[in-house]
This record gives C-alpha cells, structure tokens and sequence, in this order.
C-alpha cells in the first residue's frame, strides 16, 4: 500500500495517551460527529480487509481468502487485480501479473473472486493500483507491458532522465492519453465482472524517497512535452509559478478520478467507486498532489479509505479527528494497520474507527491469514505465531462489531 509522511498539526491536546483513553476520547468524538454520511452504501457499517496479489495462486486459494474473511467477521474485500500495469485477469489491454509467472494460469481469478464472496454475500471490490506503471530493478520481459511499449508515458526528469528502476516506475497523468488509457483499464473490470466496486489505490503521484531514488527524489515530470502543455495552460514555467505547478499536476490526478466516475455512470452505475488516501488530506494534498476533499464535494468517490496506519494513538486519534470534523458526504472508512501489531492495539484502533465512523478496513489479510503453497497447505513463516496470537484478539472484536450496531 502506499504510504504517506504524517501530519503532526494537533487537533487536540492528546498526550501519549493510554490506549483506554484515546478510546474513550474518540468515543466522545463520535458524539459530535454525526455517523449518518452513509452516501451510496445506504445504513450498513463497512468493515472491510485489503487481500494483496500475493496472497492467492489458485481458486482454492480465492475460496480459502473468502471464507476466512467472512468468518472474521469483515462483509467487504478488495481484491487487488493490478499492481505494476499487469493484471489478475484475462485483459486485452495489458498482459498478466508477474505473480503468476506473466502468463495465464488457467482461470481467471477476478471471475472466481467475484462468485466465491457472492456466495458468501461478501461485497468484492477490485483494488487496483493506478499511478505505478511498473515495479522492480529490471525492467519488464514481456514485449506488451507499458514499459517497453510507451516509455515516453512515464516520468522523467529536466534532463530527460527516466525515472530510476528499483521502486514503482510512475505513469505521468498530465498526458491526455495516459489518462485515456486508464479510464479503458478500468472499464475492462467494471464492464467485464459483476464487481460490487472498484478501489482506487496510488491514485496519486508516487513520488516519496524510497531506497532507488534516494533521499529526494526529482520534481517529476519534467519532461519537454509535459513542460509545453503546462506552459499552454499558464503561460509560465514551473520555476516561475511553482503554486500553480502544483495545482495542475493535482488537477491531473484528479481529473483521472473524474473520468473513471464518468465511466462508470456510462457502463454500470452501481459499481461504487472508492480510493485509499493518505491519513492526512491536507498533506496528501500538498506532497502528492491527491486532493480527496475535492473528489468528495465533487460527488467523484463513493467512499474514501484513509491509510490512518500509525501506531501511537495520539496520532492515530488526531488523523480521525480530522476526517470526522469534514462531515464528509460519503462514508470514511479508516485504514487500520494490522501487519506485526499488537493484538490490544488493534482492537483500540478498530473499535475508535467503529465508535467515530463506523467503518474500517484492515491491512491486510496476509496479517492475520497464511499464504498457501500449491497444495493449499498453510505456509509457515517466521509471523505465523504473531498472526495466530492477532487472530485470537482480533477476530472476536470483530466478529462482534458484525452483530453489533457500534
């Protein structure tokens, strides 16, 4: 998932609080907040869990995923299909996923995704990731992938440098036909398959220092075409307008967002349309040019996901402040990081999630579940013990937020 840096503004004056206070804070939060912004979901509490494109290889696998989340208590999966410009799905537009092998494996495993959490009346939205082009230290085998066949659409510096391997490798939205491209990526899934909704992850540039760019990374993209077509809209170069600048590359990724709604009200109106943000809008905003504020009053998104993954519960209650003081007009449900944490912290984040908005979502199954090897045996690892001793705290919350209308 992609991560962002954190926002330290104070909302309130919580002081490394006890996890039993910070509960009992955001419980009192929720009393001035009012949980009714259900939007397109209607009354029901979303209590979802992010499963990766490692962590199924057969329809065994799909099946397994889909009975361990419904018996966990969550009524909602995403289901990532797309990570690098490669899919989990017989496509003619692009070629299919390294994680089985770039070639097709005999099934398809959206279509088996969407009738395994059918017959367990679990909602199936496919999670793709939009932005990242590629992801790796070489460069694509496969002739097909973007890649190879338009490396002019990814980034690339003032010297017209590419965008070094090693970490995503970033598609470039301020191209008209890059986006064009994505909103047929998408339509391919919602045309295609019976999904309930389509996630939007990365939806946003990717462009925090990571181990292949070092410690900045280049004001991508600076590339002559790029530099033309903001030139035309403004009249000036980024160095010369640097706010604007700003503005029009947000204004690009959003407006990505605003064609795929478009899409989706031409082909299926009933598939919702939600996106994982950053914990804090405004920095997500300001560093990644996402501005969700602006997808939600332009009625873009149906539900927001904010990635609220950090483990003290000071700042875990400050981000949930803020997203609950919008009084957003669609359903925030509040990312929660599960992956090696602790068992009591856990059950504090989601039940403050439940208490303040009544949604959330974890990250992520491979958390609480083993993987499988290719004969559906459980894969033991160096985490199994930690996800078993999670699962015995976790699930019974869980399980009770369920039956409960927390």
């Amino acid at each position: 998932m992609n991560s962002f840096k954190i926002d330290h503004t104070p909302v309130a004056r919580f002081h490394r609080l006890p996890i039993r206070i910070a509960s009992v804070l955001l419980i009192a939060l929720a009393t001035l907040v009012s949980t009714g912004c259900q939007g397109a979901y209607g009354s029901k509490p979303i209590r979802a869990i992010w499963v990766t494109r490692w962590d199924y290889k057969s329809p065994a696998d799909i099946a397994r995923v889909m009975e361990n989340c419904k018996d966990a208590g969550f009524n909602t999966v995403l289901f990532q299909v797309r990570g690098n410009g490669t899919v989990c799905y017989p496509s003619k537009i692009e070629p299919w996923a390294d994680e089985f092998g770039g070639r097709d494996p005999g099934f398809d495993p959206l279509k088996v995704a969407c009738k395994e959490a059918h017959r367990r009346t679990l909602s199936l939205h496919a999670w793709v990731n939009v932005i990242p082009g590629w992801r790796g230290d070489k460069p694509p085998s496969n002739p097909r992938q973007l890649f190879n066949t338009h490396p002019e659409w990814f980034w690339h510096d003032a010297a017209g440098r590419r965008q070094p391997l090693g970490w995503y490798s970033s598609l470039n939205p301020c191209y008209p036909e890059v986006r064009e491209y994505l909103v047929s990526v998408m339509r391919e899934v919602v045309a295609k398959y019976p999904v309930d909704g389509l996630h939007l992850d990365y939806m946003r540039f990717p462009n925090e220092p990571n181990d292949s760019s070092g410690p900045t990374v280049p004001d991508y993209p600076r590339d002559r075409r790029t530099l033309a077509l903001f030139k035309r809209a403004t009249g000036k170069t980024p160095d010369q307008a640097p706010a604007a600048w700003n503005a029009w590359r947000t204004a690009a990724v959003t407006q990505v967002v605003r064609d795929i709604r478009g899409m989706i009200r031409k082909v299926d109106r009933k598939v919702k349309l939600t996106s994982a943000v950053g914990a804090s809008p405004d920095e997500a905003k300001r560093n990644h040019f996402q501005d969700a504020r602006k997808w939600i009053a332009e009625g873009l998104i149906d539900a927001v996901y904010p990635m609220n993954y950090d483990s003290d519960m000071r700042v875990y209650t400050q981000r949930q402040a803020v997203w609950t003081s919008m009084r957003p007009r669609v359903p925030v449900v509040t990312g929660v990081m599960f992956d090696k944490r602790d068992g009591a912290k856990v059950v504090a984040q989601v039940d403050g999630a439940a208490r303040t908005g009544t949604h959330f979502a974890a990250f992520a199954y491979n958390s609480l579940f083993e993987r499988t090897d290719n004969r559906g045996r459980p894969i033991m690892d160096a985490q199994s013990n930690s996800r078993a001793v999670l699962r015995k705290k976790v699930i019974p919350h869980i399980r009770y937020l369920a039956t409960s209308r927390v």
